[in-house]
């Protein structure tokens, strides 16, 4: 499946909103950039339990299935952030193409989701470190690594791009080594004897746990994938985004799929799924993980200490983008009247520090609210921001639908857009479809049981309605409704 880019793209690029962002990005970081907010715990850890919960088969089409809707969602974005290159993306698509209602909600949404995200990876980065350091102190730690992540964000975009650069160059390296052992061991080359298909036909079927268990599996790999469409937010700085988001975006699919189907596919092949390690894979037990396990049969006696050390710089890595990320998205916001308007301010250098402040500042307090009450109100930050990434990727079908539409209702060629999302209108009514079931299914557990467990709704679904509030509260008090096709903003530049 293959994009269009039609050769005489004939609308001028521009920035709307964000004129003060230095272009600092090549087509190398915008690649990296989304392949490293992909590639991480969501494949070294969760991946085990994937195939521990729905087997082989199971998990391998789950993760299928989620890569074909990030693959819409990714064209989507591509003709989105080439036409209209801006740092606020999603926020600024949405008050473009539906209504400033929904821009407002999808900006909020989309900055709580990664300002939450720091605070994770701080978290799972204190444990991590603990592997080789058990008796250090974890704030001291947290503090450390939060430094690094502002450090790098507060020097410049630049410094943000090459760090991730370097992180996704590692978690790259690491895989390829990891399907290299594996293929050589599934053929009895490397660790002894052939192994085949043979885990894959364990007890007859490829296939375990019944429906439930892959909608949760289904569930676990849109997690694994989101942070790919961290692309659209680093376009806004771009060097020359139509000719580089596209570079990226069709790189980054093929790359992403392979690594995580194959992957899962080696893991299937070597490792039985009724293995009781797979479900113990976590932060706190890097030794089960898929991948160790594989590279220990391999006979590689540091596997555990090299896939921590990986680890570490995939949380790193994660929480660096989500610096970054929500920093960008926050300061498009205040330039368009959306946040206090102090936080739309730069440094010589081209850094919004306003908004990095805010940021930085957020995220550590919902990293120091796991020290009390058990963590409880951590846990909830958490559980709510699980959901704001799915109502991210909602909201990129939904604008791609509406400017798709305004761009012909408004008499423009599709031949002017300097990329062109195939597969229109299924592309982004697929990936909206799928989206919806993942957030309806979320937590299915709680309405199967022998009781309906309120709690658990209560702590996956509460994202949804108070974005439906925030959406709706604004339109309320702001008068914003559905702006209609004809007069969607299609312009380029700042009027």
């Amino acid at each position: 499946m293959q994009a269009q880019q039609p050769k005489r793209p004939a609308v001028q690029a521009g920035n709307a909103n964000t004129p003060g962002l230095r272009k600092s990005f090549k087509a190398r970081h915008l690649t990296m950039i989304a392949l490293g907010g992909s590639i991480g715990t969501g494949l070294f850890l969760a991946s085990g339990g994937a195939i521990a919960s729905s087997g082989p088969g199971g998990a391998l089409l789950a993760y299928t299935a989620v890569g074909i809707m990030v693959y819409f969602l990714m064209t989507s974005l591509g003709e989105l952030a080439t036409y209209l290159p801006d740092s606020g993306s999603f926020s600024t698509y949405g008050t473009r193409f539906v209504s400033p209602a929904f821009g407002f909600a999808i900006g909020w949404n989309f900055w709580y989701n990664w300002a939450v995200t720091i605070a994770a990876e701080l978290s799972a980065a204190t444990v991590i470190i603990k592997y080789w350091f058990p008796d250090s102190p974890s704030f001291l730690w947290s503090l450390l690594f939060l430094a690094l992540m502002f450090g790098l964000n507060f020097l410049s975009a630049r410094g943000y791009g090459e760090s991730e650069y370097w992180f996704a160059i590692i978690k790259i390296i690491t895989v390829v080594v990891f399907l290299t052992v594996g293929v050589l061991m599934i053929f009895g080359i490397l660790g002894g004897k052939a192994v085949g298909f043979s885990n894959f036909q364990l007890g007859g079927s490829s296939f375990h746990g019944g429906f439930f268990a892959f909608v949760g599996v289904f569930m676990a790999a849109g997690f694994s994938f989101q942070g790919t469409e961290l692309v659209g937010v680093a376009a806004g700085e771009s060097e020359n985004p139509r000719r580089n988001v596209p570079i990226a975006i069709r790189q980054v699919f093929w790359r992403i799929l392979i690594f995580y189907i194959f992957a899962i596919a080696v893991i299937g092949m070597l490792i039985p799924y009724t293995n009781p390690d797979l479900l113990r894979s976590g932060i706190d037990d890097i030794g089960v993980s898929p991948f160790t396990i594989v590279f220990n049969k391999a006979g590689l006696a540091i596997a555990a200490s090299v896939m921590n050390a990986v680890i570490l710089s995939s949380v790193l890595s994660a929480g660096n983008s989500g610096m970054y990320a929500s920093t960008r998205v926050l300061y498009a916001m205040a330039k368009d009247g959306m946040a206090p308007r102090a936080l739309g301010k730069l440094n010589r250098r081209g850094v919004p520090v306003g908004a990095l402040l805010v940021t930085t500042a957020v995220g550590m307090l919902a990293f120091l609210a796991s020290f009390f009450g058990d963590g409880a109100v951590y846990n909830w930050l958490l559980n709510a921001s699980g959901m704001c990434g799915f109502i991210n990727w909602l909201g990129i079908a939904v604008c791609h639908y509406r400017f798709r539409r305004a761009f012909v209702k408004q008499g423009h060629s599709l031949e002017e857009l300097p990329y062109r999302a195939r597969w229109f209108p299924f592309g982004p009514l697929f990936a909206f479809a799928l989206c919806m079931v993942a957030v309806f299914g979320q937590n299915m557990g709680a309405f199967t049981g022998a009781k309906i467990d309120w709690y658990g709704i209560l702590v996956s679904y509460v994202s949804v309605p108070l974005f439906l509030l925030i959406w709706l509260g604004y339109g309320w008090f702001r008068k914003s409704s559905l702006i209609p096709l004809e007069k969607c903003d299609l312009s380029t530049h700042a009027d």
